[in-house]
């Protein structure tokens, strides 16, 4: 997520507009570049490599239920939610996560998906549904 943010706030130092606020904007085919990067970088190298760069850093990976590879449609339905569970501060994603047995976020219980640790061996043995 912070890749995406230094590179969002590079792209609107560079092509931003200013306001009469004292802060940049960007509006019109400007802002297609964003939406373009967003599903590229969250969806697309989700679905094709198990997780965002991020979760590579950490050696995690985004999977079914089951422990499979996930889609472009799974990945897709995981990060629409995003914007529902980074509202109010992420508290209604805290929320979640700490009362799902498999600690999922909203996206993940919708797209029928978990997030595991490659290093925990327990978790790779996920198939284990209440």
């Amino acid at each position: 997520m912070r890749f995406f943010f230094i590179t969002f706030f590079i792209y609107l130092e560079l092509f931003g507009v200013d306001d009469n606020e004292g802060g940049k904007s960007i509006s019109g085919l400007l802002a297609l570049p964003i939406c373009i990067y967003w599903f590229i970088y969250f969806i697309y190298v989700e679905a094709l490599y198990g997780g965002t760069l991020g979760h590579q850093a950490l050696n995690l990976r985004v999977v079914n239920i089951n422990g499979k590879e996930i889609g472009l449609t799974q990945a897709l339905k995981r990060h629409l939610c995003d914007w529902a569970e980074l509202s109010l501060f992420g508290i209604p994603a805290i929320i979640v996560i700490k009362t799902t047995e498999k600690h999922q976020r909203l996206g993940d219980l919708w797209a029928n998906t978990v997030v595991i640790d490659l290093k925990d061996l327990e978790q790779l043995n996920i198939p284990q549904q209440g």
